[in-house]
């Protein structure tokens, strides 16, 4: 698909120019990620695979607590900035599609994406979504990270029209999507719900229920 293309090749460019400014520009959601940690509540020893993985944030908060952890993202500039702050035996980076993990199925006990669905199109999204169903155990975890809104009308009505000033109109598309049943439709039944960021983002807890084959 053209849209799908256009993603990739925006994508990459994007990343090479903004991957050295990236931990400032994201300084504010910097305490979420001990908050994702704790909510996924996984046993130790568990392995973790984080999707979109940047420049490391995420998955450095999991390996900070012992979890053997696999960071994957598709922008080799991103992964540079995480290997050179990488100072933890039980985290490794690599570079690979969220569309086509290279893994294999039931690889791991919890697969987490943090803030990078919603810049996806629709079509990567779904397929995205079903390759972390596809690598993550049967009733393993999967945790979601991503924007949401406030339950209150005036929260909703601020947070959407500040949060859209940078992000756009694939933010707009994202909130405007029925997310609840695209994960269903993925494979992904959802436990928990944890709001942050004043209610602007939402921490998914779901298990796996489906192979989506």
């Amino acid at each position: 698909m053209e849209e799908e293309k256009k993603y990739y090749l925006l994508t990459k460019k994007f990343w090479n120019i903004f991957a050295p400014f990236y931990d400032i520009v994201v300084t504010p959601i910097s305490r979420v990620r001990d908050k994702v940690v704790t909510f996924t509540e996984a046993k130790i020893g568990s392995k973790i695979l984080d999707v979109a993985t940047g420049t490391g944030k995420q998955a450095f908060a999991f390996a900070k607590r012992g979890y053997d952890v696999t960071g994957v993202d598709l922008s080799e500039a991103m992964l540079r900035i995480a290997d050179k702050k990488n100072k933890y035996e039980n985290v490794k980076f690599e570079v690979a599609d969220a569309t086509n993990l290279p893994f294999e199925d039931n690889s791991f006990d919890v697969s987490c994406v943090s803030f990078a669905l919603h810049e996806m199109p629709s079509t990567i999204r779904e397929k995205a979504l079903k390759e972390m169903v596809r690598a993550t155990k049967l009733k393993g975890t999967i945790m979601i990270v991503d924007y949401a809104l406030p339950k209150n009308k005036i929260g909703r009505f601020l947070i959407y029209r500040f949060v859209k000033l940078y992000e756009g109109e694939h933010y707009s598309k994202f909130i405007k999507s029925d997310f609840e049943a695209l994960l269903r439709k993925s494979g992904i039944k959802i436990k928990g719900e944890l709001l942050v960021l004043l209610g602007a983002g939402r921490i998914l807890k779901g298990i796996r229920v489906a192979n989506n084959r």
